[in-house]
């Protein structure tokens, strides 16, 4: 099963995607699941999983949301996964220690990505309070970004996962993890083409404890990068959107 842990909604202000738009382009493109991680509001993806209870229930037991945020700091960008409530913006480690008491997961997106200036690099001081670091985000410009964040990841023995930082459909499914195929070492990243659930071997999404598994790393990280076209799109959607 593969699982995109970065994507953006119409509920970021720089996202275009609906609820029923990720779920069904997800799907087609062979995903079990995503993450959706708006900036600063859990709101997309509590919309996400109410979209697949209601309109699209029929594939309820054939894709995964889970609901997270890119949550903005005094100091850069830090997403919590598996949150229940809305996280407000404010210092690094308030922002750590709120996701943790959510019995959330605290990861670290495109830390070492200098072009945009929301990138969190975490300190020493920062480790402790770390589940995952992002270390292949598709939208980064230069490879030696993400070389940087699987260096630092393998270097303080943190865990590594991936996003593709979708804003637009085109870009679901360029990054994630593989549950079912982890017998590789977690800092050996792939890149490679997705395949279908059909040739990793279909998971029970009904049982699976998606936190547990991601937790213990049991699942690879796979990753290719979007065109750089996407974030000229970004820009326009997120500028047009306050002008309204």
């Amino acid at each position: 099963m593969l699982i995109d842990l970065h994507t953006h909604s119409q509920y970021s202000a720089d996202g275009y995607m609906s609820p029923r738009t990720i779920i069904k382009t997800s799907l087609k493109k062979g995903l079990g699941g995503v993450a959706v991680t708006d900036h600063n509001t859990i709101k997309g993806g509590l919309k996400t999983i109410k979209c697949l209870e209601t309109e699209l229930k029929t594939l309820k037991n054939e894709f995964k949301v889970i609901v997270g945020s890119e949550v903005s700091t005094t100091q850069g960008e830090i997403i919590g996964l598996f949150l229940n409530e809305e996280i407000k913006s404010r210092e690094p480690v308030d922002v750590m220690e709120e996701i943790r008491d959510q019995d959330g997961m605290v990861v670290i997106p495109h830390p070492f990505d200098v072009i945009r200036k929301e990138s969190f690099t975490p300190q020493k001081e920062h480790l402790k309070l770390i589940h995952k670091i992002e270390v292949f985000n598709s939208r980064c410009v230069k490879s030696q970004f993400n070389r940087d964040a699987l260096e630092f990841a393998s270097k303080y023995d943190l865990g590594c996962i991936a996003g593709s930082d979708a804003h637009f459909a085109n870009e679901l499914g360029k990054a994630g993890i593989e549950i079912g195929n982890h017998n590789m070492d977690k800092s050996d990243l792939r890149n490679k083409q997705r395949k279908s659930d059909s040739e990793i071997g279909k998971i029970d999404l009904e049982n699976v404890n998606l936190r547990q598994v991601i937790l213990n790393n049991q699942y690879t990280v796979f990753g290719v990068k979007s065109s750089f076209i996407n974030h000229g799109f970004t820009k326009l959607l997120k500028t047009w959107r306050k002008l309204r």
